[in-house]
């Protein structure tokens, strides 16, 4: 298995422009959040049913999700878990409250568009294709490169 700076090191190859990078820094974590949403608006009684805990909050179909990706992310390292959980628990009560006043998985699907329109011009201007095409695990190390990039 990669180390984290192996991964990271493999990211930035196709991340070398400032534009680029610049537009990675909104749009991943936009993309992120965006999905978040649209998982959190999947009917979420069996989950509710099986805990006894009907917190919108705590008991979703994201949550459940993301404390698997959290796995993944702890087995890389422990302080980039600790980021991670901190991202997405913002990105759960985020999408709580955005669902209180529109509705939550067109206002997530559109942000989503918005947000790979925008990566993908990030990588026209780049020159270089996005990582994922090359490893799909790149989905998840996007998130963290870029919480690495904006904690230095």
């Amino acid at each position: 298995m990669k180390t984290i700076q192996e991964w990271y090191d493999d990211y930035a190859v196709s991340h070398q422009n400032k534009t680029n990078q610049r537009i990675h820094y909104i749009c991943v974590p936009a993309i992120f959040f965006s999905i978040v949403g649209m998982i959190m608006s999947i009917p979420s009684h069996l989950i509710q049913d099986a805990t006894g805990v009907e917190n919108p909050m705590v008991s979703n179909w994201a949550s459940l999700i993301l404390i698997i990706l959290l796995l993944f992310y702890m087995s890389l390292s422990f302080g980039l878990f600790l980021r991670m959980l901190g991202f997405s628990v913002l990105c759960i009560i985020g999408n709580y409250y955005l669902g209180q006043v529109m509705p939550l998985f067109y206002t997530s699907l559109l942000i989503f568009v918005v947000a790979w329109i925008g990566q993908f011009y990030g990588h026209h201007i780049e020159g270089k294709k996005p990582s994922f095409l090359k490893d799909l695990q790149f989905l998840l190390i996007g998130p963290a490169w870029v919480l690495e990039k904006l904690s230095k």
